[in-house]
């Protein structure tokens, strides 16, 4: 018998053993109220990547998580990945990031769970109903910043080893975390971490999963795609504006002006992209791709009344979700040098700086749309002759990430959903960017899975943000379940290579 025999007949041997998933259950349902509690712990703490002033918190935050799998006695540790230079020349230190492992047999597939603490910024004057960092629990949901994105997933991973472990429940596969604090600013320093663990953290990985996503209805979902992302500053500098001197928009052409009118050959009113060539290399919508769209429960009238709008751009749902997930979409952020107080100054600045970001999907490459936007933005700023200067810089390159839904990883899920929610699972993509799932994928070259729990409406980066009590507790539940199922996909993908190797 050869190796590859001997390995199939382990792994049949290991998903036969019983499976004690009812004392699993019972185990979360009476400890719901402790994992809720956690989550509020976790919420509590300020950590968010994007205001430096919140680092030491955001460094505590990753010192919770560390001392939680540190007393699960996993095997614990922390990876220092650098510093961040900040836009006035200072240097800070970046957020470590915590790795951890349960399991070591070399006979057992190994999984890595990735994660997330840091958080949007949030402020109870933004619009939110209740503080933001103090978790709120209404008519069964639980609203706080972070709730959703990321902190109940990585807390309901984490508990689902924690019951195996409880009970004394051999985990049916290794299982590893790496969880970081920098995710919602470009996860700063993790694709450097990524290719120097290529060949020791990641070594013995086979698959890695991914929970920082959410459901696209009220069914459970399994995420097989994401956007990717090129975001974009496009500066106008002017004379410089004196109005004591008389200087004013009848003297000189306004750089807010010429930044309007350059932004509005950017999309038109119907959503179409106006840059030549941007949406030339975009992968075909096939029939397949249409019919699992067609499968997905989606009311457009819910989501135009989730969402507050009359109406939308598309009246079909395929054509929606279709430019909700695979379609390329120009949105402008923001202006920066604006006047944007309350009143009524005249104030003409003399610089000015637009965001805007196009979302990537399969075949484009951001080089390529990096030239085409700056030469389309050059080409019109040039025909209106104007004496200001144009800047464009690309700021970030996220390139998409789309899985097979076909392949084991996705029909393991689909069994861990039949078994807690006693559904089939919708089959979605993200418009959303998520750039360490393809940095993943090009550089471990391992299986990916995006398994969410979050729900449609928990308003991700929104005020009110929360996670269903029910999503948290069934979604802890999904986890321990595709644990056990995961070993059957690997039996099956093992078998394959069996039949490959022997030719039988």
């Amino acid at each position: 018998m050869n190796s590859v025999c001997v390995v199939v007949l382990v792994m049949l041997g290991a998903s036969g053993h019983s499976f004690r998933f009812k004392d699993l259950t019972d185990y979360v349902d009476k400890h719901q109220d402790h994992y809720v509690q956690a989550l509020r712990d976790w919420v509590s703490i300020e950590s968010d990547s994007s205001d430096v002033s919140k680092r030491a918190e955001l460094q505590r935050m990753m010192g919770v998580v560390e001392e939680k799998l540190r007393g699960m006695k996993g095997k614990v540790d922390v990876m220092d990945i650098g510093t961040q230079t900040l836009a006035d020349g200072s240097v800070v230190p970046l957020p470590k990031v915590v790795t951890a492992a349960f399991g070591d047999d070399e006979n057992k597939h190994t999984v890595c769970v990735y994660g997330h603490m840091d958080v949007q910024p949030a402020r109870r004057e933004d619009g939110w109903a209740t503080d933001p960092y103090n978790l709120t629990e209404i008519n069964g949901n639980l609203y706080g910043r972070g709730a959703s994105d990321n902190k109940a997933p990585v807390l309901a991973w984490i508990h689902a080893v924690e019951a195996y472990k409880a009970l004394n429940v051999e985990l049916p596969v290794n299982v590893k975390f790496l969880i970081e604090g920098m995710e919602e600013t470009g996860s700063d320093g993790l694709n450097a971490l990524v290719e120097a663990q290529r060949e020791e953290f990641f070594s013995d990985v086979g698959s890695i999963i991914i929970s920082d996503c959410s459901w696209q209805s009220s069914r459970p979902a399994l995420t097989y795609g994401t956007r990717g992302n090129c975001y974009f500053s496009a500066q106008v500098e002017g004379p410089r504006q004196d109005l004591h001197s008389g200087v004013d928009g009848g003297a000189v052409i306004e750089p807010m002006s010429d930044l309007i009118a350059i932004l509005n050959t950017l999309i038109s009113a119907s959503g179409q992209i106006l840059i030549p060539g941007v949406t030339d290399a975009v992968a075909n919508f096939t029939e397949e791709e249409r019919k699992i769209y067609e499968e997905v429960d989606f009311d457009l009238d819910t989501y135009k009344s989730t969402i507050g709008v009359d109406g939308l751009m598309y009246n079909n749902k395929v054509d929606l979700l279709a430019h909700l997930w695979r379609f390329p979409t120009v949105s402008i952020h923001g202006i920066e040098g604006a006047f944007s107080g309350p009143g009524t100054k005249t104030v003409i600045p003399a610089k000015v700086t637009a965001k805007f970001s196009i979302r990537q999907v399969p075949d484009m490459e951001p080089a390529v749309v990096e030239k085409q936007v700056t030469d389309h933005l050059h080409a019109v700023f040039q025909q209106r002759k104007s004496p200001n200067k144009l800047k464009v810089k690309m700021i970030i390159r996220a390139k998409p990430w789309l899985a097979d839904p076909k392949h084991a990883l996705y029909e393991a899920g689909k069994r861990a959903v039949k078994r807690v929610f006693s559904v089939e699972p919708e089959l979605i993509r993200e418009g959303g960017t998520i750039p360490i799932a393809r940095t993943f994928q090009d550089v471990t070259k391992k299986d990916i899975i995006m398994l969410p729990i979050g729900g449609f409406d928990d308003g991700l980066h929104s005020q009110n943000e929360k996670i269903s009590r029910y999503n948290y507790i069934e979604g802890t539940k999904l986890f321990i379940a595709y644990l056990h199922e995961h070993i059957g996909s690997q039996a099956n993908n093992i078998r394959s290579s069996s039949r490959a190797l022997t030719g039988s």
